[in-house]
């Protein structure tokens, strides 16, 4: 005779998982990714939220299109647009031009110094792009810059007559120096991903006897595309988001960007509606940049199928080391050198474009900043713990 089924199998058709289980099939990580998910949402979603609805709001609180009519039909704000979009353009073509070279002699050949040359390149990373900008106004200035007085005195010209050699205060000296503090961006994506990938594919190459540039062009450059095309986006956006290069070299020169025109319209009388519908633009550019790059590369995945890996055979340059450490020397002399020569020079002289002499030196100018001038305090506290909180609050978040 069948035992009567307990009256949970009976409702069900089938047993249910005991509760001790359930508990230990439980992911503790669940809920702190949930977490984790909102936090980023509150963080990312809800100033895009507000902005949006700012752009659509009047003075008086009141839903209107102004906002957008005038920043459409107004060449005051579609100029600026343009100017912004082929700077970034240039500047991402001129860092993969000079970063990608760069990422492949460090990764795949045997030039020396490689580790003294990705240190100075992270050094050319981590400077602030302003500090960088202000820096060539001393080297690039048109009438009193360093390198246009030794173009004066070489040539026996006088300043204010003659034309000056170099004028950073133009939008060509703009993508020079966004370029300058740009292709770090590039240069990590390029040699990373050469480090990642087996050198089977190039040695197999060389074995059949291809010629180096052809090797690198036909193996090598497939394989690292991907890595290109991330440089390059992460350089445009970084150019066309940058406000203070253009402040200090584009202002002066009468060339409005759009980070710069947003700033404009903070001044008093700040009109908050215009500035979020202009912001908005470049919110809109960098989706779509995004999304052509996910078109571009669809689904495809580069691998390379092998057995064990084997030590990558680096190229001997032999001849080309001179020319390779050339290009190092010219791209880091003009981001590292010369900026910070510059201003550790201007630092110790009376007059900055004075003769380098020891009637010109003085201690002034760093009494000033650390014991007299009561504000130098304040600022390096608020810089180290604005500094420590968003590292500490970035780790956490990742």
């Amino acid at each position: 005779m069948e035992r009567d089924k307990p009256a949970w199998l009976k409702a069900t058709g089938a047993p249910r998982r005991p509760l001790v289980s359930r508990a230990r099939s439980f992911d503790p990580t669940t809920p702190l990714s949930l977490a984790f998910v909102l936090l980023l949402a509150t963080l990312v979603l809800l100033p895009m939220f507000w902005l949006v609805v700012t752009s659509f709001r009047n003075d008086a609180g009141r839903f209107t299109l102004d906002q957008y009519r005038q920043f459409f039909t107004d060449a005051s704000f579609l100029k600026p647009l343009v100017t912004t979009l082929w700077t970034s353009a240039t500047v991402g073509v001129l860092c993969v031009a000079v970063a990608a070279p760069m990422g492949w002699l460090v990764a795949r050949t045997d030039l020396p110094g490689k580790r003294l040359l990705r240190i100075l390149i992270l050094a050319s990373f981590v400077t602030p792009p302003f500090l960088g900008a202000f820096a060539w106004v001393l080297l690039g200035g048109p009438n009193a810059g360093l390198i246009n007085q030794w173009y004066y005195a070489l040539f026996g010209l006088k300043a204010f007559e003659a034309a000056p050699l170099l004028n950073i205060f133009s939008a060509g000296g703009m993508v020079f120096v966004m370029m300058l503090y740009t292709f770090p961006y590039v240069f990590t994506f390029v040699a990373n991903g050469l480090d990642l990938v087996p050198g089977e594919l190039e040695e197999a190459s060389a074995i059949l006897g291809m010629p180096a540039w052809r090797t690198a062009l036909d193996v090598t450059l497939p394989l690292v595309t991907p890595a290109l095309l991330a440089g390059y986006l992460v350089a445009f956006l970084q150019s066309m988001t940058l406000f203070g290069t253009p402040a200090i070299l584009a202002l002066p020169a009468g060339i409005d960007t759009m980070t710069t025109k947003i700033w404009s319209l903070f001044q008093f009388p700040p009109r908050l509606g215009l500035a979020a519908a202009v912001s908005l633009p470049l919110l809109a550019i960098t989706v779509v940049l995004l999304k052509a790059q996910s078109t571009i590369m669809g689904r495809r995945g580069y691998a390379v199928i092998g057995g064990k890996a084997t030590a990558t055979r680096l190229l001997r340059l032999g001849a080309w080391k001179v020319p390779a450490l050339a290009l190092f020397a010219f791209v880091l002399g003009c981001s590292i050198v010369l900026p910070y020569g510059v201003l550790l020079r201007t630092a110790f002289v009376k007059n900055w474009s004075g003769p380098m002499g020891f009637e010109n030196l003085t201690l002034e100018n760093w009494r000033f900043v650390f014991l007299e001038f009561s504000q130098t305090r304040l600022a390096l506290q608020n810089t180290f713990e604005l500094g420590l909180a968003a590292a500490t609050v970035g780790t956490v978040l990742v």
